[in-house]
C-alpha cells in the first residue's frame, strides 16, 4: 500500500526551506541541504514531499544499483550491462535511520560464502538505493560517528566501498544529501557540516493567521490524504514542470566575471575556510538564475546564494551563532555592481505561491529575496522547557548594585573569560556506552582486542579465530583440496575497543563566596573550556547550580553544548553556599539518567571553593551534609573531579577535602589548562579505583 505524502506545495510558509530544496532539485550539484530548527516546523514533511517533484530517472532494467542505460557504471556489481533501452521510474527518497547499522547503510557481504565458495554475494544497502535520488537523514546530528565517516567518504568520492577480509565491492553512490536537526539536541561534526551545500534555519510562525492555516491543512490531510493531495495536484504538476524547465535551462546560464568576483569577495570577506563555499555559491547562484528563467546570474542571485551557503561555514566554534551580517554582505556586493541589467523578454513564470492554493494561501514557489517574509529563524531557539532565552533573561531580577559576599544579594551575571584547551578527563574502567571520544569502551569500531561467537548477524569477522575454530574439524568434514570447509559455527566476531561519550554533569557553585567578578569570570571560562571539550568528544552535558538555600537543575542532560554555554553565560551569583544540596541534586539527576540510559557512564565535575554555609531545606550542619553527600556519590562509583576555585593568600583546603570524600582528584583553575593537566587523567583513575570498596560490586562495574 503506497503512502500519500503531504504535498510540497501545501506547506505553509518556510520559504527559505522550500527554495533550498527546489534549487537542489534543479541542480543536484549544489550539494544538498541541512535544515536546522525547532521541532514541529515541517522539516521532515517538506523533505519527504520533495521526491514527488523530481523528474523520473532512466535505469537499466533489473540493476539493483540504478545504473543509467546510456552510461552504466563499469564497476557495477550487477554488470557488465549490455546496451539497450532503459526503464523509467520515480526518483527515490531513501531515509537513513539514526540507529542504522553500517551494513544497512553500505550493504553486506556474505562472509561465509566468500570464504568457502570464493563468490561475492553482496546485498546492497541504503547508499545503493539512494543512487541518483535523495538520501534523507532525520536528526542527522545524532548519527553515530562511524556512519558519518561512511557518508563523508561516499559524498566525496561518489562511490561506496565495502571491504571485508580481502573481499571488496564498489558501486556508484551519488545522491542528494538532505538532513534535518534540532540544534537543542547537539551540533553536527564540522566535516559533515561542510558537506551540505546549503543550510536553512526554520522556526514556527508567530502569526496567528498562518498558524491557523497550518492546523487547517494538516487536519484536512489527516482526514483524507488522497483527497487532500488531489486538491494540490495541479500546483504540484506546475512546480514539477518548472523544475524540468529550469534543469533544461541550467546549461545555458552564464556566470559572468562580475558574479564570480562578487562570490569570491563574499567568501573572503566572511573568512570562510577552503574553496568549497565559493564553488557551492557559484552553483547555487546559477540554479537561482535558471529557476527564475534567466540565462545570466545577477547580484540578487549571489546575495541569496550567500544567505543559503555561508552561515554554517563561517562558524569558528560551536558557540558562535549561525547567520550572516546582511549589512556587511550588501556592502561587499555593492563593490561589484552588475555591469548592465539584462532586459527580460518574458515575465518570470509564476508558481503556485503567486496565485494561491486551494486553501487560499499558496505555498509552492518561494520568493528569492531575504526580506522579512522569508521566515528566518530567530537568533536563538527556545529552551527545552519552552521558554525563550530572551524571556528567561527578562525574568532574572536586576541587581541594584554589584556587591555581595556570602550573604549578599544576587549579582548580575558576568561574562566568561577566554576559553582554553583542556586535556581529557575520562571515566575509569571499560564501558559500553554510545560512541564518542572520551573514555575506553567496547565498540563496533576501534582496535581489535579479541574474538567471540557472534551474537546475531556477523559484522566484523576475526579471520584468525575463524580459521582456528574450523581447523580441527577438516578431516571429519571430508576436506578435499586446499580450501577449508567453513561452517557457520566456525565464524568468530572480532571484539573491538574504542572510545565512548559520557554524561558530563557540571555542578557549579554560584554563591556569594564566588561572586568576585574576576573570579567568576575565570570560573565560567574554565567551565566553558570543559564544555568545548565535551562538544568535541560527543558527550551529553548537564548543568546544576547551587546558591542561596538550594540547588537548581539549570540544564537537564542534553547533547546541546550550546544550550549549556548559554545558561552558563547568564548565571547570576550571590547568597549562601548550599554545597550539600547541590551534591544531592547531582545524585538525583545521575540516578534518573542511569535509568534512562544505563550504558552511558557519568563524570561529575564540581566547581567550587569547597565552602558549605547552608544546608537548605535538608537542615543540619552544612559541612557534615556536604561530606555525607559526597560519600554517597563515591559509594555508587561515580567518577568525580573537583575544580578548586579558592583564591587568596590564605587557603583552607576545603575543596581538597571534598575531593577526598568524592574519591576523585582536585585541580585548580590554572591546573585545568592542557599544559598543566598531564597527570590528571591518571589521578582520576587512581583515585576512583583506590577509593572503591572491594565489597561494592556497583563501584567495580563503574
Amino acid at each position: 500500500m503506497s503512502i500519500t505524502h503531504f504535498p510540497f506545495t501545501a506547506v505553509v510558509g518556510q520559504d527559505d526551506l522550500r527554495l533550498a530544496l527546489l534549487l537542489n532539485a534543479v541542480s543536484p550539484a549544489v550539494g544538498g541541504v541541512l535544515v536546522r530548527g525547532e521541532k514541529g516546523t515541517a522539516k521532515s514533511t517538506a523533505v519527504r514531499a520533495l521526491s514527488a517533484l523530481l523528474p523520473q530517472v532512466d535505469v537499466v532494467p533489473g540493476c539493483r544499483f540504478s545504473c543509467a542505460p546510456g552510461a552504466p557504471d563499469p564497476a557495477c556489481p550487477d554488470g557488465p550491462h549490455e546496451p539497450g533501452p532503459g526503464a523509467a521510474r520515480p526518483a527515490r527518497m531513501v531515509e537513513l535511520p539514526v540507529g542504522a547499522s553500517e551494513d544497512r547503510l553500505v550493504g553486506a557481504l556474505d562472509i561465509e560464502r566468500a570464504l568457502s565458495e570464493g563468490v561475492k554475494a553482496f546485498e546492497p544497502g541504503l547508499l545503493a538505493d539512494a543512487h541518483r535520488g535523495i538520501l534523507y537523514v532525520d536528526e542527522v546530528n545524532l548519527l553515530h560517528d562511524h556512519l558519518v565517516d561512511v557518508l563523508l567518504d561516499a559524498a566525496a568520492m561518489g562511490a561506496s566501498y565495502v571491504e571485508r577480509e580481502g573481499v571488496s565491492v564498489r558501486h556508484a553512490a551519488r545522491f542528494l544529501l538532505v538532513g534535518t536537526m534540532n540544534p537543542e539536541e547537539g551540533e553536527l561534526r564540522p566535516q559533515l557540516l561542510d558537506r551540505f551545500g546549503l543550510t536553512v534555519e526554520v522556526a514556527a510562525s508567530r502569526e496567528p493567521a498562518q498558524r491557523v492555516e497550518v492546523v487547517r491543512r494538516r487536519l484536512a490531510y489527516e482526514d483524507d490524504p488522497a483527497g487532500f493531495a488531489s486538491r494540490w495536484a495541479g500546483d504540484e504538476q506546475e512546480v514539477r514542470g518548472r523544475v524540468v524547465a529550469a534543469r533544461a535551462l541550467l546549461p545555458q546560464v552564464v556566470l559572468g566575471d562580475t558574479a564570480l568576483l562578487q562570490i569570491a569577495a563574499t567568501c573572503a570577506g566572511f573568512e570562510v575556510d577552503g574553496m568549497r563555499a565559493d564553488i557551492v555559491m557559484a552553483r547555487t547562484a546559477t540554479a537561482l538564475a535558471a529557476w527564475a528563467g534567466r540565462t545570466s546570474v545577477r547580484k540578487e542571485d549571489v546575495r541569496q546564494a550567500a544567505l543559503l551557503a555561508l552561515p554554517h561555514r563561517r562558524r569558528r566554534n560551536p558557540f558562535d551563532a549561525p547567520g550572516l551580517d546582511e549589512d556587511k554582505l550588501d556592502e561587499i556586493l555593492d563593490r561589484f555592481p552588475d555591469e548592465e541589467p539584462e532586459p527580460e523578454p518574458d515575465p518570470e513564470p509564476e508558481g503556485p505561491d503567486d496565485g494561491g492554493g486551494p486553501d487560499g494561501d499558496g505555498g509552492g514557489v518561494p520568493p528569492q529575496n531575504g526580506g522579512p517574509e522569508t521566515g528566518h529563524a530567530p537568533d536563538a531557539p527556545d529552551a527545552p522547557d519552552g521558554t525563550a532565552p530572551e524571556d528567561r533573561e527578562a525574568t532574572e531580577p536586576e541587581p541594584s548594585a554589584p556587591r555581595g559576599g556570602a550573604d549578599g544579594a544576587e549579582q548580575a551575571a558576568v561574562g566568561a573569560a577566554e576559553p582554553f584547551r583542556t586535556k581529557v578527563l575520562s571515566v575509569p574502567g571499560l564501558g559500553e556506552g554510545a560512541a564518542g571520544r572520551r573514555s575506553r569502551a567496547r565498540t563496533a569500531h576501534g582496535r581489535t582486542t579479541g574474538a567471540q561467537r557472534p551474537r546475531g548477524q556477523l559484522t566484523k569477522l576475526h579471520l584468525a579465530a575463524t580459521v582456528h575454530a574450523a581447523a580441527p574439524h577438516q578431516k571429519a568434514r571430508g576436506r578435499a583440496g586446499r580450501g577449508l570447509v567453513i561452517r557457520k559455527d566456525d565464524l568468530r566476531q572480532a571484539t573491538r575497543e574504542g572510545r565512548e561519550g559520557n554524561l558530563v554533569l557540571f555542578c557549579v557553585d554560584a554563591s556569594g563566596s564566588m561572586a568576585a567578578r574576576q573570579r567568576m569570570s575565570a570560573v565560567k571560562g574554565a567551565v566553558l573550556s570543559l564544555l568545548l571539550d565535551a562538544y568535541q568528544r560527543r558527550d551529553k552535558v548537564g548543568l546544576i547550580t547551587f546558591r542561596g538555600t538550594g540547588a537548581e537543575l539549570a540544564l537537564p542532560p542534553t547533547s546541546s553544548v550550546e544550550a549549556a554555554a548559554a545558561r552558563l553565560e547568564k548565571l547570576p551569583t550571590g547568597g549562601r553556599t548550599p554545597l550539600g544540596p547541590g551534591l544531592l541534586k547531582a545524585h538525583d539527576v545521575l540516578r534518573i539518567e542511569r535509568l534512562r540510559d544505563p550504558s552511558r557512564r557519568p563524570l561529575l565535575v564540581v566547581v567550587t571553593d569547597g565552602r558549605a554555609t547552608s544546608a537548605g531545606a535538608v537542615g543540619g550542619d552544612p559541612r557534615e551534609l556536604s561530606g555525607r553527600s559526597a560519600r554517597l556519590l563515591a559509594a555508587q562509583g561515580i567518577a568525580s573531579v573537583v575544580v578548586d576555585c579558592e583564591s587568596g593568600p590564605v587557603r583552607l583546603g576545603l575543596a581538597g577535602a571534598l575531593a577526598a570524600d568524592l574519591g576523585g582528584p582536585a585541580v585548580t583553575l590554572d591546573g585545568l589548562r592542557a599544559d598543566s593537566l598531564a597527570g590528571l587523567v591518571k589521578n582520576v583513575r587512581t583515585s576512583v579505583t583506590s577509593s572503591a570498596s572491594p565489597h561494592s560490586s556497583t563501584r567495580r562495574a563503574a
